[in-house]
């Protein structure tokens, strides 16, 4: 008979994933890929039916090569953890949100560690890969699975191997970005590499999953600083009458010991906003204050507020108030060109819009509906007559498919938090940082006026999208 690492190296083994969302789903596939029997599983049977009907839960893979795999069977799909008790390498790849209190949310990790644990037999590998809190492989997943009676290095493999998901990165996905590991012992570490190693280009062993699980929280951690640093310099700039991205422009020319990050509406996605929150948890159990971090957690939180402190200011250049006034947001998700809307800027800066009495409609060809904070409603069409009608115009998402240029040209105002129109497209453009000072009343009057003018061949019911110019 086989042993595990023999069946992982000829590719005969059976892969489980738990959670079929942004980073189970395409790990799922990647297995298929290579020749391993996927079994996948997901506590939604929503999502179970979706995937069926070819409908991927992410943006990040072939719908073709999902629909392939599922006929041919190489992925089969569960709402339940039975038939884990054929899989040799489980992959847990759950959510881990933070609470209305900013403390760390388990249950979906808890729930299916117990899930694995009522199937786990001997000879099986467990991995974990949700970004979680240092020590939470070994104390909340090892509890759980040795309470069967079993243990970890003499019944099963453990180890703890953080996912590093970018959406819509175009140069580094699942393949071709190293894959740290760590195992709660020598040979646990040793058979999740080898693991990976079917499906990436490097594997990163490490000592233990407390050093990977804290080498994830480190990754996010370095980018929530820098865009706090610059997030608060862009504040800054707004006092001093400077463009941002003019000193980020001019300070990027260094060939060395700088790395460009630029500011925006405030933090997104999964990672980057909660990781914070999961260290400076798990630091208060060791009596440390992790002052840094929660200072940049509250620079990046103030974001929002003060997008809507500019589009106020930007309404009363024109004697408007932001009460009754048409709003038009464009931008749901998170980043551009993906449809991610966890923990996205527009979700706070919408229904703070809407509590101070503007009428907000907004376009995101990415994001069809979306209820944030007691708002709801649904993407509107982005034609010529909505960007005219519009008092003002938030930019908060920098989609490709949105034609920049047009809507500078159609807009009477517009407030741009992602550097999405070029610095000379008007005085009518309020930037995340303020108009240059040198901007004289009487050429922004001139702007004002030029641009105001309606195209000599309107497109009154056209998208305004980057393909139609």
């Amino acid at each position: 008979m086989k042993t595990l690492a023999e069946r992982i190296g000829d590719r005969s083994a059976t892969v489980g994933v738990v959670g079929l969302g942004y980073v189970g789903l395409p790990l799922a596939v990647c297995f298929a890929d290579v020749g391993f029997d996927v079994v996948g599983i997901d506590y939604s049977s929503e999502a179970i039916a979706q995937l069926h009907s070819g409908e991927p839960t992410t943006g990040d893979i072939d719908p073709a090569a999902l629909t392939a795999h599922l006929k041919a069977e190489s992925i089969r799909l569960y709402d339940s953890y039975e038939p884990l008790e054929t899989a040799d390498a489980i992959c847990i790849c759950v959510p881990t949100p933070v609470t209305e209190h900013r403390e760390p949310d388990m249950s979906y990790v808890r729930s299916a560690a117990h899930g694995v644990a009522e199937y786990l037999g001997r000879g099986q590998l467990v991995v974990l890969e949700s970004t979680t809190f240092p020590g939470t492989t070994d104390e909340l997943v090892r509890p759980i699975l040795e309470a069967t009676g079993l243990r970890v290095g003499r019944d099963f493999a453990l180890a703890y191997s953080p996912e590093r998901v970018d959406p819509n990165n175009q140069r580094f996905g699942l393949q071709n970005t190293p894959k740290v590991v760590g195992g709660v012992t020598a040979k646990c570490g040793d058979l999740a590499a080898l693991l990976y190693s079917q499906i990436v280009t490097e594997v990163v062993p490490v000592s233990s999953p407390r050093v990977a699980e804290t080498a994830k929280l480190l990754e996010n951690l370095f980018r929530h600083v820098n865009i706090a640093l610059v997030n608060e310099l862009a504040l800054l700039c707004d006092r001093m009458g400077l463009d941002v991205w003019e000193v980020i422009d001019a300070a990027s020319t260094k060939p060395f010991g700088f790395m460009r990050f630029e500011p925006g509406p405030g933090v997104g996605g999964h990672c980057v906003p909660v990781d914070p929150f999961y260290l400076a948890w798990k630091a208060r159990s060791y009596g440390f204050h992790t002052r840094f971090i929660e200072l940049a957690s509250d620079v990046n939180t103030s974001m929002p507020r003060h997008v809507v402190q500019k589009v106020i200011e930007a309404l009363n250049s024109r004697a408007k108030s932001l009460r009754g006034s048409q709003v038009l947001v464009l931008g749901a998700a998170y980043k551009g060109d993906i449809a991610d809307t966890r923990e996205s800027p527009a979700l706070r800066i919408i229904p703070m819009l809407h509590e101070l009495g503007a009428h907000v409609s907004y376009n995101d060809p990415h994001v069809p509906s979306l209820s944030a904070n007691g708002w709801t409603g649904r993407s509107e069409a982005l034609t010529d007559a909505a960007v005219q009608t519009a008092d003002c115009v938030l930019i908060l998402t920098k989609h490709s498919s949105y034609d920049y240029e047009r809507i500078a040209v159609l807009a009477s105002l517009i407030v741009d938090t992602r550097n999405a129109l070029r610095p000379d497209a008007g005085c009518h453009v309020f930037r995340l940082a303020a108009q240059p000072a040198h901007v004289h009343a009487e050429a922004a009057a001139a702007i004002y006026e030029r641009h105001s003018r309606p195209p000599s061949q309107p497109r009154a019911t056209r998208p305004v999208l980057a393909a139609e110019a």
